[in-house]
């Protein structure tokens, strides 16, 4: 069984940062991906940022320059930093593993709640 364990959320003011993480737990295979997707109420879940086992990165356009994703294999950890934050990065944030190589098994976590807010 995997778990992931979501911290660092919060309140923040706009142009501040914030720093989340996400401990994975269980049977992790070497080929996976890890990353983070945030949701706001009647909207879609939308992809944030991912980081394969393989080193290639991903980002969603409204977060490039802002956001940086990274990973400890060691800990099975995925990070990110976001920096320059807005009132529409308000969302609630969570993480996500895909688990093996395609088709791979998606994992979540709770999430933890974003506020960019003055």
């Amino acid at each position: 069984q995997v778990q992931l364990v979501e911290s660092g959320g919060g309140l923040v003011q706009p142009g501040g940062s914030l720093r989340l993480s996400c401990a994975a737990s269980g049977r992790i295979f070497g080929v996976n991906t890890m990353g983070w997707y945030r949701q706001v109420p009647g909207k879609q879940r939308e992809l944030v940022a991912s980081f394969s086992s393989g080193g290639r990165t991903n980002y969603a356009d409204f977060v490039k320059g802002r956001f940086t994703i990274s990973r400890d294999d060691a800990k099975n950890t995925v990070y990110l930093q976001m920096n320059s934050l807005l009132p529409e990065d308000t969302a609630v944030y969570y993480c996500n593993l895909k688990n093996g190589p395609w088709p791979s098994s998606d994992y979540w976590g709770q999430g933890t709640q974003v506020t960019v807010s003055s």
